[in-house]
C-alpha cells in the first residue's frame, strides 16, 4: 500500500482546524475527508473507509468517545487519534480504553501530528514499513536505535541534543525560527530562558563539525537551518 492511498478522516466542528489539518495531510500525500459531527463521522467511516480517524472529543451531537464506542460495536477496525483541548488524565485513559491509538492535546504541531499518524499506520499494519533513517548529506540519524553518525563516525548526543538535531533533519534546508525550535524540542510549556536554544545549538554544532563542514547555519534575526555551506 503506498502512502498516496492512505485515507484519513478528520472529524472536528471547528472549520479552521479541519482546513489546516486537511491541507497539511494533503501536502504529505494523504487522501482526506472531513466530518463536523459524530453522526456524520459514523456515516463517513462507512463510505470513505479511512485508514485512520482523527477524532475530536467535543462534538456538537455526541462525544468522540461515543463515536469510538459505536465504531467498536460495529467492529469497524479503524485506528483512532483523539484530538482535544482537554488534558485530563481520566480523558486520556477513557479514550485509550475505548480503542483509541493516540491522544493529542490542542494546540499541537502539525509535524508531530503527521509523524504520529505515520507511526500508527505502520504499527497497525496499514502502511508498509518505512525507513527509520533520516539522512542529510553525510549525516545519518536512526530513529529506531537513536544513533547518529557523520561521515561514518559515531556522534554521541544527549536526549535534548538528539531531539534538536532530529527536528532539524525533519526539515532540511528550511529556516526554523527560534520559537518553532523551542516549541518542538522543549514543548509548548517551556518557561525557561530562550538562550538555552543557542547553548544547545552550539553543543550539537561542535559535535557535528568535528567530522566535516558546518551544517547548522544561523539565519540572523530568524533562527537556524540545516543546510550545506555555500561554496
Amino acid at each position: 500500500m503506498s502512502e498516496q492511498a492512505h485515507r484519513v478522516l478528520v472529524v472536528d466542528d471547528e472549520p479552521n482546524i479541519v482546513d489546516v489539518i486537511s491541507m497539511a495531510l494533503r501536502y504529505q500525500g494523504f487522501e482526506v475527508a472531513s466530518a463536523s459531527s459524530g453522526a456524520e463521522a459514523l456515516a463517513q467511516v462507512r463510505q470513505f473507509r479511512p485508514h485512520l480517524l482523527l477524532l475530536d472529543v467535543m462534538l456538537p451531537d455526541m462525544e468522540g468517545f461515543e463515536v469510538a464506542r459505536r465504531l467498536g460495536a460495529e467492529r469497524a477496525r479503524v485506528p483512532i487519534v483523539f484530538l482535544t483541548a482537554r488534558d485530563a488524565t481520566d480523558d486520556r485513559v477513557r479514550g485509550l480504553t475505548l480503542g483509541g491509538d493516540d491522544y493529542v492535546t490542542k494546540p499541537f504541531s502539525l509535524e508531530e501530528l503527521v509523524a504520529r499518524i505515520r507511526t500508527i499506520l505502520r504499527r497497525t499494519g496499514m502502511a508498509e514499513p518505512e525507513s527509520s533513517r533520516l539522512v542529510f548529506d553525510d549525516l545519518e540519524l536512526d530513529e529506531d536505535t537513536r544513533e547518529v553518525t557523520r561521515a561514518g563516525a559515531y556522534v554521541e548526543l544527549t536526549a535534548t541534543e538528539y531531539r534538536l538535531l532530529r527536528y532539524l533533519m525533519l526539515n532540511p534546508r528550511r529556516v526554523l525560527t527560534r520559537a518553532q525550535l523551542l516549541e518542538h524540542v522543549w514543548s509548548y510549556d517551556f518557561g525557561g530562558d530562550a538562550r538555552v536554544l543557542e547553548t544547545y545549538v552550539s553543543y550539537v554544532r561542535k559535535k557535528l563539525d568535528a567530522h566535516g563542514p558546518p551544517l547548522i547555519q544561523t539565519v540572523r534575526g530568524v533562527g537556524y537551518a540545516l543546510r550545506l555551506p555555500r561554496a
